[in-house]
């Protein structure tokens, strides 16, 4: 054995692990972290030393969007630096921006409003060309079957939509080429068709959904029924293939029933294929939903099932576009698929593993993996917690036979690491600068905060030969992914612009009462509605007082025109629960009842000016 694979052999920490059995990632070791107490490597102790700063004044060189996990929001970070810049709620309630508390937002949110939690997975951002174009990012809520848009020129939610017929929408990315024009979104837990009652004790008649979005509208273009669960998701560099992890084939009802298969599968989907079948008129309808639904199952044109080891779990294009690489999560392997293999599979030129061209093996409890577009994948090792760096043509290489060492490094991270992505990864663009390890434990990384612990995010250098950890930092609430893309990628807004779709609903509303926005401070009364239209410009409302009746809806209007950047105004009543963000040059508007008699101020929450608190006014609620 040569010294270079020994060397690479002896990089871990937890050789007593190599024997532990698979299913230990069910126990209660797991919870543990193995490992938890040891300290960091010499190596990383020197690369801690030589962190990354980005000084006062200076300007990161690339975004990051951090999933907010059961937060329901999403988190923007600065890379290197690890700052956060700014949190977009999309599926939380948020009392800062008045998020699920304005008009403007509810009307987003829409039906799905009545709920107050979501969980955020998988945020991805809009290309062109297999390149990030900086328009939209999007995201899913898993915990109540959404998928959300994010406008990236405003930082704000614009789209959410209720994906019919399925629960738990989980694994998420985009078309890549020619753009996106859809949103390819799993819905990971199958349920009955049509779940109204019926086989609630016959799981064989439970299913599950690949789910296609149209980006613009946002609506439900298509759906494909397949065998199994789905997990992750990812799309190749063609536009007509996606495919999608299933680790629950078996379609278990119980921990132990979902670990009984050597082998699940990925499923490939030909987009080409299921766009003819629905405009031919091939599908279906269930329920009281119009979405077009099609027979994805085993035998179907529309689908392959290419059998992986084992309860497989992440799904990664290789930005070359030459390959899916699926996770083995219960099995030490990662598989390599040819995606220029699967046209002869979709044709039954070849057999679905044909489509394999390598396997390598990596350690326990591969979960996912990132790129630097120089040829070298990286995967996280969930039960090692480690990152192994690997070169993917060794590893097809090797195993067509060679004797070659496709291990480059091993790198320990803190603990059992769930996600990584690496700069620019997803696109065609991958420079192989940065990696973020989203670690699932933190133990002993951090001052004590009581038994919930943070998260622990870890930012490494790729830039050369070796693997170096120059920062970790704590995070709330498993952000679980993460997406980076370079700075001059995006073009934020620095002040809304009057006709800012965002409060079109809200401008409607005052042209219907014969409001000026923009000049006019003015309450318009109909029956026991009131609307109460006010200017806000640094320090002072528009109106001081207004005066309402006891039972009356008020639903306050506010336009902010102040034109300066970053000056931003808030609104709050106080004890009514109404609260809301008003950047410059936009309008918001928020509603409540005057349920008590009374005197009740209300002031500006953003600090905005020397004589910011003086900002203030008074609701006077005349007995009904």
């Amino acid at each position: 054995m040569s010294d270079k694979k020994k060397a690479i052999e002896n990089l871990g920490r937890r050789h007593f692990l190599r024997n532990s059995a698979v299913t230990g990632v069910a126990g209660a070791g797991l919870a543990g972290g193995f490992g938890a107490g040891a300290l960091m490597s010499s190596q990383e102790a020197k690369a801690a030393e030589d962190g990354i700063e980005v000084a006062p004044g200076e300007l990161d060189e690339y975004y990051g969007f951090w999933s907010g996990g059961h937060q329901g929001e999403v988190r923007v970070l600065g890379i290197p630096s690890m700052r956060e810049l700014m949190r977009i709620p999309v599926f939380n309630i948020d009392s800062a921006t008045g998020w699920g508390i304005t008009n403007e937002s509810r009307r987003i949110l829409g039906d799905s409003a009545r709920f107050l939690n979501g969980d955020c997975h998988h945020p991805h951002i809009s290309m062109t060309d297999g390149r990030y174009d900086g328009k939209y990012l999007f995201i899913n809520d898993k915990a109540n079957t959404r998928v959300a848009r994010i406008r990236l020129d405003i930082m704000k939610t614009d789209k959410i939509t209720t994906i019919p017929n399925v629960q738990a929408i989980h694994g998420l990315r985009l078309q890549k080429v020619p753009h996106t024009k859809y949103v390819f979104a799993n819905a990971e837990l199958p349920i009955p068709q049509i779940n109204d009652g019926r086989d609630l004790e016959t799981p064989d008649n439970y299913f599950t959904m690949f789910n296609a979005i149209d980006a613009e509208s946002m609506e439900v273009a298509w759906q494909v029924i397949v065998d199994g669960n789905l997990d992750n998701t990812d799309a190749d560099y063609t536009g007509r293939f996606v495919a999608s992890t299933c680790y629950n084939s078996e379609k278990g009802m119980t921990l132990a029933d979902t670990m009984r298969a050597e082998r699940d599968w990925v499923v490939v989907f030909d987009v080409d294929a299921i766009e003819a079948a629905v405009s031919a008129g091939e599908f279906e309808t269930l329920g009281d939903s119009d979405v077009p639904v099609l027979d994805g199952r085993k035998g179907s044109q529309l689908t392959r099932y290419i059998p992986v080891p084992k309860n497989p779990h992440g799904l990664n294009t290789s930005p070359d576009g030459q390959y899916f690489i699926a996770n083995g999560k219960l099995s030490p392997t990662c598989t390599i698929i040819g995606i220029d293999k699967l046209p002869a599979l979709f044709d039954d030129a070849i057999a679905p593993r044909d489509t394999v061209v390598g396997e390598p093996e990596l350690g326990l409890g591969p979960l996912h993996t990132t790129y630097d577009g120089r040829g070298n994948a990286y995967t996280t090792l969930f039960i090692d917690s480690q990152v192994a760096k690997w070169n993917i043509e060794d590893a097809i290489r090797a195993y067509n036979g060679e004797e070659v060492n496709y291990l480059r490094q091993k790198l320990d991270v803190h603990y059992q690491p769930g996600h990584n992505h690496a700069s620019l990864t997803e696109s065609r663009d991958a420079d192989g600068k940065w990696l973020v390890v989203l670690s699932k434990f933190s133990k002993d990384r951090f001052l004590p905060v009581g038994p919930l612990h943070p998260e622990n995010d870890q930012l490494i250098d790729i830039s050369g030969e070796q693997m170096k950890l120059v920062h970790d930092g704590p995070t709330f609430a498993e952000p679980h992914d993460c997406i980076l893309l370079r700075a001059d990628q995006l073009s934020p807004s620095r002040v809304w612009t009057r006709d800012d779709p965002f409060f079109a609903e809200t401008r409607a509303m005052a042209e219907a009462d014969g409001v000026n926005l923009e000049t006019e401070n003015k309450v318009v009364r109909n029956g026991n509605k009131v609307h109460v239209y006010m200017i806000s410009v640094a320090p002072q409302f528009g109106l001081s007082e207004f005066k309402v009746k006891q039972g009356d809806e008020v639903t306050v209007v506010v336009t902010n025109l102040d034109q300066v950047e970053d000056l931003t105004h808030g609104f709050v009543m106080v004890n009514h629960g109404a609260s809301m963000e008003i950047g410059p040059q936009q309008t918001s508007s928020v509603t409540f009842t005057a349920d008590k008699p009374g005197v009740y101020w209300y002031y500006c929450s953003w600090f905005c000016h020397a004589m910011h608190m003086e900002m203030t006014g008074r609701m006077l609620v005349e007995k009904a």
